[in-house]
């Protein structure tokens, strides 16, 4: 008996077997902190207009939503030499690689926005099968460990990234081009980015044997699905015609206010996703998306509280990585002028920001295994968060950019608990064969507030905020705030 009792304990990893597990991280975050220190600079540098800047980063949460939840669904049930999760890491970073190659190249605001989707839809594709690696590979037990491991990855990684742009300027790479060109500096880093994101990826899928779905079914920690039954077609045709009537007077009420286009976006995504809830409900929709609509319907209850504290969080993300370069270069460095060397020396100076609150999450990484022992998950984040929402709202009263290196203190353990926590909290109350899917559900609570950020901020800014970058800085301030609010409705796991 106790012989049968070791067989079906999922072994405990070592050090180094775990740090091959997730050092694939260091490629995706690289292009993240690319894509996040850079993008807005690409954009503004090739034309755009600053109320026009967060609507054109809709590509990075549009893709997330549409790819993550499929391709989590299919890498629970892929199974081949290179395993199940290793082949959706591996051709999400060649398709990421390819993107950041051509990106800084791009002739034109459009092709640039273009490439965005192509660069998203890789690193989304590697991104969810990495995170539900964790889930398969480790124990209960050494999870969080795992997950922390990943947060020191990913700040490592967006460290070099986020400052590569200023080092480069100096050992003499040009930061300033010809209008419409992207600087060297920018370029260069996108060319190491590639080179990154392969080689991390791919340093993943060498060094880590998958088990087989077989083995993974023989563990004591794999877990019965949760959901008593699917939902009901009558409960999904209700829901259905409401979300489908809230869409219309969406896309009504924005018609008459003469609203911008980019706002009926949110009220296109209601009757979409209404739309797709009646079909289930008439069993006319296609087999994956039944499957993902039921799965959703019957999230467990932590994973429905965690939901909202997702959305807050990420909303004030978004409007940090994609404001925080015009609000720095405008505020800090008195500079509209794409070319001029005071708005690139600001460009610059956010990379050396964002570096500074990915370094501070690795000790944040460190610290919240030892503060959750002390006061629980569930506070350890609130506190995290509060943090995270005081350096925000410090760009309104800091005048000296060197004195926003502290701002990013705060940002940092936010950041730092948002990559790890609620993934801890979330592998633990899951069904383990489901573990890519919900993976990929779960993306959808970090998805939708980015859509409706780069939808509706731009427009906010514009027409009630006087145009001012640090305005946007501000909101994600309270969502932050508001976020920690809401994590206090989650239970401490026992």
């Amino acid at each position: 008996m106790q012989a049968r009792h070791r067989m079906t304990e999922k072994p405990r990893l070592g050090f180094w077997p775990i740090w091959n597990l997730c050092f694939g991280f260091v490629g995706i975050q690289f292009a993240l902190a690319l894509q996040n220190a850079n993008l807005s600079r690409i954009y503004q540098t090739l034309g755009a207009d600053l109320d026009d800047v967060a609507v054109l980063w809709i590509a990075a949460p549009l893709t997330g939503l549409i790819v993550q939840p499929i391709v989590g669904h299919y890498s629970d049930r892929a199974w081949g030499r290179f395993g199940r999760r290793g082949p959706f890491l591996f051709g999400g970073g060649v398709l990421a690689a390819l993107a950041l190659l051509a990106m800084p190249n791009s002739p034109t605001l459009w092709i640039a926005a273009a490439l965005l989707w192509l660069l998203d839809t890789g690193l989304n594709i590697s991104m969810g099968p990495i995170r539900a690696l964790v889930g398969d590979q480790l124990p209960p037990t050494q999870r969080a460990s795992g997950f922390a491991m990943q947060t020191f990855f990913i700040s490592a990684g967006a460290v070099v990234a986020s400052l590569l742009p200023w080092c480069l300027t100096q050992v003499g790479v040009a930061n300033v081009a010809a209008p419409g060109e992207v600087p060297g500096t920018v370029r260069v880093s996108f060319y190491l980015g590639a080179l990154a994101v392969v080689a991390a990826l791919a340093w993943t899928v060498l060094r880590t044997r998958e088990y087989s779905p077989a083995q993974l079914a023989e563990f004591s920690d794999t877990r019965p699905d949760t959901a008593e039954r699917p939902p009901l077609p009558r409960e999904l045709d209700r829901a259905g015609a409401l979300w489908i009537a809230a869409g219309a007077a969406g896309c009504a009420g924005l018609y008459l206010l003469h609203a911008g286009a980019q706002l009926y976006l949110i009220a296109i995504g209601a009757l979409a996703y209404g739309g797709a809830e009646v079909a289930c409900a008439a069993q006319r929709a296609p087999r994956l998306l039944a499957q993902l609509i039921g799965d959703l319907h019957e999230m467990p209850p932590m994973m429905r509280r965690l939901a909202p504290v997702q959305m807050f969080s990420w909303f004030a993300l978004f409007a940090m990585w994609a404001y925080t370069t015009a609000a720095v270069a405008q505020v800090y460095f008195g500079a509209k002028d794409t070319v001029s060397d005071a708005w690139n020396a600001g460009a610059n100076w956010t990379g050396v920001l964002f570096a500074a609150y990915n370094a501070v999450t690795i000790a944040a990484a460190a610290s919240i295994p030892v503060l959750a022992r002390r006061i629980g998950l569930r506070n350890t984040h609130v506190l995290n968060l509060v943090l995270g929402g005081a350096g925000l709202a410090a760009f309104a009263v800091i005048r000296d950019p060197g004195w926003l290196l502290f701002a990013m203190i705060g940002v940092g353990f936010a950041w730092g608990s948002i990559l790890s926590v609620p993934y801890a909290l979330l592998s633990e109350c899951v069904p383990s064969h489901k573990m890519g899917a919900y993976m990929g559900i779960f993306n959808l609570f970090i998805v939708i507030p980015q859509i409706l950020a780069a939808s509706a901020l731009g427009f906010v800014l514009k027409h009630f905020l006087g145009n001012a970058p640090i305005a946007a800085l501000l909101i994600g301030a309270v969502a932050f705030a508001l976020a920690a609010v809401l994590m206090l409705r989650v239970a401490e796991p026992t």
